[in-house]
């Protein structure tokens, strides 16, 4: 399968002109997602759900997910109606990003429910199983329940059912939290992007022994790698070492020309088996999302 592309934009309040702009030049060239972080304890960001909808309502293709949503300001039942909701009004375009939570004072600050490290897994776990549940109602099963502790649904009638399956995409780095992700979820968001390029494989195989434990194809668990950094101008003068090498990557990311790009995200396309790529452009432009689309997924995608 070719890896799909996408970017990310930052909800900024200030910036929502810009946003649209980004997003509607990633429909038009043709890349398949879009991806907003999901802080609502920040004062200067728009609620990421509202976001959604405005941006999805101004497109026709491309298809958005909360990268992640912060399931302690979000509890399941409504977290999974807001992504029925978006699916249906979309035709079929939202997709469940999912982190167990953190900033915490900001988190209780806010209202949410401050979690202890013990809480994280088995609360993120019951959150899954219930929006597993409503996303999937149909005409023989309308009824969510789910025990608790930490979500307690005595039962609700779930629905509408969304227009196609809404994937849950997890993000977390925790070896137990990978486990849960080969289990139950359908795709895995690497915490921290490629700032852990170094350790994917690893954590990669981790997801794979669960899934395949518990009777799962891990090949179906997408892999979704958030990549900020700036196509540059010029050529790419190699040094003899291997595409998508790790470990010289600077703290803005991956910078260099298209043809660095190509060669480095090929190259864990393969060998990291990334099934979808999300840029961070380095400014409010459009330029960088045009250069992506036209010099850079091509031929990712050929070479993949």
């Amino acid at each position: 399968m070719q890896p799909s592309f996408g970017i990310s934009v930052i909800p900024a309040a200030a910036d929502h002109t810009a946003i649209v702009e980004q997003v509607l030049a990633a429909d038009r060239v043709g890349l398949e997602l879009v991806g907003i972080q999901d802080h609502p304890y920040q004062r200067r960001f728009l609620d990421t759900f509202a976001l959604i909808a405005d941006l999805l309502a101004r497109t026709s293709r491309v298809r958005i997910f909360p990268n992640v949503a912060s399931l302690p300001m979000r509890p399941p039942t409504m977290l999974a109606k807001a992504a029925v909701s978006l699916d249906v009004m979309s035709g079929g375009r939202f997709e469940v990003g999912l982190g167990a939570g953190t900033f915490w004072d900001a988190v209780a600050g806010m209202g949410g429910t401050r979690r202890e490290p013990g809480e994280l897994l088995p609360a993120l776990e019951e959150a899954i199983a219930i929006i597993r549940a409503a996303l999937d109602v149909g005409p023989d099963r309308r009824v969510v329940r789910g025990p608790g502790p930490y979500y307690p649904v005595p039962g609700y009638p779930a629905g509408p059912p969304p227009l196609h399956r809404v994937e849950i995409w997890v993000g977390a780095m925790a070896p137990r939290a990978l486990d849960a992700i080969g289990r139950l979820a359908d795709g895995w968001v690497p915490g921290g992007g490629i700032s852990h390029i170094a350790r994917l494989g690893d954590l990669g195989a981790r997801i794979d022994e669960a899934a395949v434990a518990a009777g799962r194809d891990p090949v179906g668990i997408r892999r979704i790698l958030n990549v900020p950094g700036t196509i540059t101008d010029g050529s790419h003068a190699r040094d003899g070492s291997a595409g998508g090498r790790v470990g010289s990557l600077p703290q803005g990311g991956l910078m260099g020309p298209a043809e660095l790009w190509v060669e480095t995200l090929a190259g864990w396309a393969r060998d990291l088996r990334i099934d979808a790529f999300i840029v961070w452009p380095p400014d409010g432009g459009t330029s960088m999302i045009e250069r992506l689309a036209a010099e850079v997924m091509p031929a990712v995608q050929a070479a993949a």
